[in-house]
């Protein structure tokens, strides 16, 4: 016959398990190493690298888009011993800025828009990490994925010229004149890309917007200067120049590094119109900054 045993006591069915949790007494790297660590990801990010294969085939496409034709300038000025390039290094991200619309208007999106979706930009902020970090490593990693998509053909002109035994001199200081204005333009759209995907936390609306936005401003300032041109108002071209990521760098590279303008008639701006760009392009760099500190102190809250 079977023996009922008693119900055990509730006390005597807990247990306190010591598990070991201890204090963290580790370095504690601060504000400088997360903006490195922020910057350095988010730069990686901007090619794929760390991400799945299909993040890393559009950034590599375009970047291998921007560097073919200059590796055939370059064949072709070796083959035939010419005694200059096809193309001068500052007028060469002008002739390719659909592509680098294109890399900003996918890549600005993707830097951004995740975090604003999926609202881990407080979680950055509960952090030692604060605001201006944030949009300091944000901006700083764009504008270097972009530098590094504008300077990289500029250097394969530049090493091919000088295989092709093209006067050195000459070569460097255009070299350095198309860094200068591959530097401008690549904090420009940067800024521009990052203040307009920073509006939605849609990459898809982000992508579009870029696009619209510099694609409609160059559309629409290259036909009023045309029209500009074709009544023989060729003063006012250079400064509708001024409503256009595009022109705005072109003007500033025509009147302080010695590029050839692409404005109709070819008369770009002059010196003193070009401090006005320069002043211009500044501002907007500055004002872009201003936008997203602005717009990431709301999300932050």
């Amino acid at each position: 016959m079977a023996v009922e045993q008693p119900l055990a006591q509730q006390g005597e069915q807990t247990r306190i398990h010591n598990i070991g949790y201890r204090n963290y007494d580790g370095p504690r790297l601060g504000r400088a190493y997360a903006r490195r660590s922020l910057y350095s990801q988010s730069l990686r990010g901007a090619y794929g690298l760390g991400r799945s294969v299909k993040s890393k085939v559009l950034p590599m496409l375009l970047f291998v888009v921007m560097c073919v034709p200059a590796l055939i300038m370059v064949a072709v000025a070796v083959a035939t011993k010419a005694k200059d390039l096809p193309l001068d290094y500052t007028r060469y991200a002008i002739v390719m800025q659909a592509v680098i619309g294109l890399y900003v208007a996918s890549q600005a999106p993707q830097s951004v828009s995740r975090d604003l979706r999926f609202k881990t930009v407080p979680l950055y902020f509960s952090r030692p990490i604060e605001t201006a970090d944030y949009v300091r490593a944000k901006y700083a990693a764009l504008a270097s994925a972009m530098f590094v998509l504008t300077a990289a053909p500029l250097l394969v002109l530049y090493v091919g010229a000088l295989l092709a035994k093209l006067d050195f001199a000459d070569q460097t200081k255009g070299f350095a004149q198309g860094l200068v204005s591959v530097a401008l333009l690549s904090l420009l759209f940067a800024g521009i890309g990052l203040v307009v995907s920073a509006v939605t936390p849609r990459r898809g609306f982000g992508i579009a917007a870029v696009i619209a936005v510099l694609t409609i401003s160059y559309g629409a300032v290259s036909t009023l200067q045309a029209i500009a041109d074709s009544q023989s108002s060729a003063s006012a071209v250079p400064w509708i120049g001024l409503f256009s990521p595009v022109t705005l760098i072109d003007g500033v590279q025509t009147a302080f590094l010695g590029a050839s303008s692409s404005f109709p008639g070819g008369e770009g701006p002059t010196s003193g119109q070009g401090v006005v760009f320069l002043v211009v392009v500044l501002g907007l760099i500055a004002g872009c900054y201003g936008l997203l500190m602005r717009r990431y102190r709301k999300v932050g809250l």
